[in-house]
């Protein structure tokens, strides 16, 4: 990767995870720990890995992302403000009964959002929906599921990549966000679903192993994604929680707890100093 797209990754995530907290905090409300987690995965898909127009949100052919952990929809409003699919002023409202950016993802009235989601587990059987479409069209357009590793404890998860699997989907590719916590604490305290490597290698996926937090990483994944043929992909991103902000990083409290106004003047400044 050359210094200037690493360059432009490193300061499209860190505006990224500032409007996450922008966001969060003017609603007193949301999942900053999470959303955090998958700033650098977005920023990399919006800015390298998809083919997408925010001049024509609905373009038929553009790649298709669903944020399967709905929950995190900060992260992927923030992303979509970033990329021009509508103002960043809009982040403000976020949560707001006026606004079209709500607590979890709604395709109907946000630009750029390309499934509803939150009931978790369901966003991933939309993609596999999305992406056996794509191959009925003979189109080239990619589908990109995130899934969080929580959400690996539902049922649903497996009977996607089960459908994934039967009907060789190489053109989709679930990016597993796993940063280890959960709303309840540690995801092997709760339902353990590791190992996640071996467990979709059985379902005959292409398993990718990544760190979430290093676009040169994150390249060559997207990379070994695209050129499987014949079977969908998996990476599975190791990521923090909380990433880039000290007091949240590995805290299972900041699943879904806004910051105060002395805490979100600390997080905004830590993000800031990293560039």
């Amino acid at each position: 990767m050359d210094q200037a797209t690493l360059k432009l990754l490193k300061e499209k995530a860190a505006n990224i995870r500032l409007g996450v907290l922008e966001g969060i905090h003017a609603a007193s409300s949301g999942h900053p720990g999470g959303s955090l987690s998958i700033a650098d995965i977005l920023a990399y898909l919006y800015y390298v890995e998809m083919n997408v127009n925010p001049a024509d949100p609905r373009w038929q052919e553009r790649d298709r992302l669903v944020l399967s952990k709905g929950h995190t929809a900060p992260a992927l409003y923030a992303v979509l403000a970033e990329k021009g699919f509508f103002p960043k002023d809009e982040l403000k409202k976020l949560r707001q009964a006026d606004s079209f950016l709500q607590g979890h993802c709604e395709m109907k009235h946000t630009p750029g959002v390309d499934m509803t989601t939150g009931s978790l587990g369901l966003g991933v059987s939309a993609a596999c929906g999305m992406a056996l479409a794509a191959k009925l069209d003979k189109s080239p357009r990619r589908v990109y599921a995130i899934v969080g590793d929580g959400e690996t404890e539902e049922g649903q998860v497996w009977e996607s990549a089960m459908f994934a699997a039967h009907y060789g989907l190489d053109n989709l590719c679930f990016i597993l966000d796993l940063n280890g916590l959960q709303i309840d604490g540690k995801i092997t305290d709760v339902i353990d679903p590791t190992p996640h490597d071996k467990k979709f290698e059985a379902f005959n996926w292409n398993v990718i192993e990544a760190d979430a937090h290093d676009f040169e990483s994150l390249e060559k994944a997207f990379a070994a994604a695209r050129a499987c043929k014949g079977r969908p992909s998996v990476i599975i991103a190791h990521s923090v929680k909380g990433k880039g902000v000290s007091f949240m990083e590995n805290q299972v409290g900041w699943h879904g707890s806004a910051p105060n106004d002395e805490q979100y003047a600390q997080a905004v400044a830590e993000i800031k100093a990293s560039l």
